[in-house]
């Protein structure tokens, strides 16, 4: 890696991929099951978080504990596999990979053995030193740990790294390792949610690895 450049951690969901509207109906298709409301794109983005639990049990209004959610998490991602055929990469996605001079990984909280096949089909892979989705039977927590663990084994130090994504979870989880954050407004969460935490946030991939360089 070269020193004059920190390395970049991609988020998939909602950064490269974008997925908003099947994340959504998938969602949607979750919360009916126990006669739940639907939710808005927009809605979603403003009080979608992890852990995704918390966000669940707020919109439907009752505790969800761990048996429930792995209910909806299972409907959630049978759902959500099956139109995962109408998703498009972000529409500057590839350019702003291949703008970036220095080594990329990709880390997703979304399940392992689903997104590297996912990715290998959009071509990306030659992209990244690295490539980690969850290795668990349900998802939906935080990304903190699993960025320790993908940067131990790519033997880097958190300070050296700035990871791209679309939450405030990946603003948190790049604080955690001693990393900076570049937040993507195009994704998951509310544009004035990434402001207000105080991290650079870029309206495309193209600007959010220009914001990545060394100041």
């Amino acid at each position: 890696m070269s020193s004059a450049h920190p390395h970049l951690v991609w988020d998939w969901n909602g950064t490269l991929l974008n997925d908003l509207d099947l994340v959504v109906a998938s969602t949607n298709v979750a919360f009916a099951s126990v006669g739940g409301p639907a939710v808005t794109a927009d809605e979603h983005r403003v009080r979608f978080r992890r852990p995704i639990a918390d966000y669940y049990a707020e919109v439907l209004g009752q505790a969800v504990d761990e048996t429930a959610f792995g209910q909806l998490d299972k409907l959630f991602h049978e759902v959500y596999k099956d139109g995962l055929t109408t998703c498009a990469l972000a529409h500057d996605a590839v350019d702003a990979m291949s703008s970036w001079p220095g080594s990329q990984s990709l880390l997703s909280m979304w399940f392992h053995e689903d997104l590297v096949p996912t990715v290998q089909t959009y071509g990306l892979t030659k992209n990244f030193l690295r490539v980690d989705g969850l290795r668990a039977e349900i998802g939906g927590d935080r990304k903190a740990e699993s960025l320790a663990r993908h940067l131990a084994e790519l033997r880097l130090d958190g300070r050296d790294v700035v990871l791209i994504g679309d939450s405030l979870d990946d603003a948190d989880a790049a604080r955690s390792v001693g990393g900076r954050a570049v937040l993507y407004a195009g994704g998951f969460t509310d544009a004035a949610r990434l402001r207000a935490s105080g991290h650079p946030v870029a309206e495309t991939l193209t600007e959010a690895v220009a914001l990545a360089h060394p100041h």
